[in-house]
C-alpha cells in the first residue's frame, strides 16, 4: 500500500525531489499533480479553490484540511497549521480531531488501549472508526422498525384489495390480487442513511480493524434497503425519544455522506474526499465553546444578517454578517472568529502581533451597525502558545464613530 503524503495548510506540492519529513513541501506524482490542477480549475467555477498554481512544477494548497485521494492512488492528508505543533503530525491530528468532535457535539469518553495504538491513523480512518463504533452500539441496542404501505400483486388476499387496480387487470390475470398492506420492518429513513454510509465505508476503509467491523455490520444490515434520496431522508430523520440512541451516529453519517462536508471533490473519480475549510471549523468550534460557557440567560446568534453597510434609492447594499451576536439583557456583543496565527514576538507598535488592519475595519463596521449606541466587539484568534485549540479573545470598545480602541483583554474559551 502506498504511503500517504502528509502536509499541512498552504503547503507546496511539486513533482521534483524534495527533502523528506517537512509538512510544508511534498512531492507527488505527475498524474496526481495534473489531476489536482484539473480539479481546482473545475471547482473554481463554484467558488472553491482547492489549490493555487504557482507555475508548471509547483502547487500551493489552500486553507482546507482533511484527506483527498487521486485516481492514481495518491492519498494526501492535509493537517492544520499551528505554530505550537510545528512538524508534529500526531499533535496536529489531535487538534483537528478535538475541534471536529466539538463541532459535531460528540460526547467525551475515556480512551482505551485500542485508541492509543491506532492514534496515528489518518483523519479519514478516525472518522470511519467513530462512525462504526456508534453504529455498532446502535445495532446492539436494536434497530427501530416502522410501518409503511406496500402495494403488490399476489396469488392470495392480504390486507386490503385495491379494487380500481383489480378491475384493470388484463385477461388471463384474473387469478392475481392487487393488494395493499402495511409492513413492519427496518425500512425507514434513518436506517437507509446509515446503511448507505456503511456501504461507502466498506469501500473506502483500508484499516484492518475498520474493515472487519464494517463488513460484520454490513452482513447484519444486508436486508435493509439503501437510501436513494439522501437529502430527503435526512430531512425526515426523526429526533424523538424512541430514536435517542440514533443521535450519536447521525453526525458521523452526515459527515461520510457529505451533508456536513463543506467541500466534496465529486466528478468522474469517486475516491476518498473529506475536506474542511479551517475557517469554518474554527468558527464552529468557537460557537460550541461559547454555547458551553455562556450563562443560560444569554442568547447567541450565528451569521446575523439584519444590517447593511449602506444603501441607495431604498436599496440595501453590502450585507454585514458577523460570526456571532450575543445578547444578555440589554447588553450586546459582536464577535468575529479569525483562523490566523499571531506572533507574540511582534508585540511592538509597528508589528502589532501580526494583526490585520482590515479585520479591525471589518469589526468596526459590524459594531457601527449592530451596536449603534454602545457595546463591545471581540476578535477571536487561536492561541499559538498552547497545544490545545484554546482561543484568545481581543476586546475592544464599540462607541460612536470615530471610535477609540482600548487595551485588549485576553481570555481563554477553549
Amino acid at each position: 500500500m502506498r504511503e500517504p503524503v502528509v502536509v499541512r495548510e498552504y503547503a507546496r506540492l511539486t513533482t521534483s525531489a524534495v527533502t523528506e519529513g517537512s509538512l510544508d513541501v511534498a512531492r507527488v506524482s505527475e498524474s496526481a499533480f495534473d489531476w489536482l490542477c484539473r480539479e481546482s480549475a473545475r471547482l473554481q467555477k463554484s467558488g472553491a479553490a482547492l489549490v493555487q498554481v504557482d507555475d508548471r512544477r509547483w502547487l500551493r494548497l489552500d486553507s482546507y484540511v482533511g484527506v483527498i485521494e487521486t485516481p492514481c492512488g495518491t492519498r494526501i492528508e492535509i493537517l492544520p497549521k499551528t505554530a505550537e505543533h510545528g512538524d508534529n503530525r500526531d499533535a496536529a491530528r489531535r487538534l483537528l480531531r478535538k475541534m471536529l468532535a466539538r463541532c459535531l457535539d460528540v460526547p467525551a469518553r475515556e480512551t482505551s488501549p485500542t485508541d492509543i495504538q491506532t492514534f496515528d491513523a489518518p483523519l479519514t480512518e478516525w472518522v470511519i472508526r467513530q462512525f462504526l463504533q456508534a453504529l455498532d452500539k446502535l445495532v446492539k441496542r436494536g434497530l427501530r422498525f416502522d410501518y409503511h404501505r406496500v402495494q403488490e400483486e399476489q396469488r392470495f388476499l392480504r390486507g386490503r384489495l385495491d379494487v380500481p387496480r383489480q378491475l384493470r387487470q388484463p385477461p388471463g390475470r384474473d387469478h392475481l390480487f392487487q393488494i395493499e398492506h402495511d409492513v413492519f420492518d427496518a425500512d425507514r429513513p434513518e436506517n437507509r442513511l446509515l446503511c448507505l454510509a456503511l456501504d461507502r465505508v466498506c469501500r473506502l476503509t483500508r484499516d484492518a480493524g475498520n474493515w472487519r467491523l464494517a463488513h460484520e455490520l454490513a452482513t447484519f444490515l444486508a436486508p435493509v434497503p439503501r437510501s436513494r434520496n439522501v437529502n430527503e431522508d435526512f430531512r425526515r430523520w426523526r429526533n424523538d425519544r424512541l430514536l435517542t440512541h440514533y443521535q450519536p451516529a447521525r453526525p458521523w453519517c452526515a459527515l461520510i455522506l457529505g451533508e456536513q462536508t463543506p467541500l466534496s471533490v465529486m466528478g468522474e473519480w469517486h475516491g476518498t474526499s473529506l475536506l474542511f475549510p479551517m475557517e469554518k471549523i474554527f468558527e464552529r468550534y468557537v460557537e460550541a465553546c461559547l454555547r458551553k460557557t455562556l450563562p443560560r440567560d444569554a442568547t447567541i446568534k450565528t451569521q446575523a444578517s439584519s444590517q447593511y453597510l449602506c444603501g441607495h434609492d431604498s436599496q440595501e447594499w453590502f450585507q454585514l454578517k458577523p460570526d456571532f451576536l450575543i445578547k444578555r439583557g440589554e447588553q450586546t456583543w459582536v464577535l468575529d472568529a479569525k483562523w490566523k496565527l499571531l506572533d507574540q514576538a511582534l508585540g511592538g507598535t509597528k508589528d502589532k502581533y501580526g494583526l490585520s488592519q482590515s479585520d479591525f475595519y471589518q469589526l468596526f463596521a459590524y459594531g457601527h451597525r449592530y451596536l449603534p449606541a454602545k457595546g463591545q466587539m471581540l476578535l477571536i484568534y487561536p492561541d499559538p502558545t498552547v497545544p490545545a485549540p484554546v482561543t484568545r479573545v481581543y476586546l475592544f470598545a464599540a462607541v460612536a464613530p470615530p471610535g477609540r480602541a482600548v487595551r485588549f483583554a485576553e481570555r481563554s474559551i477553549g
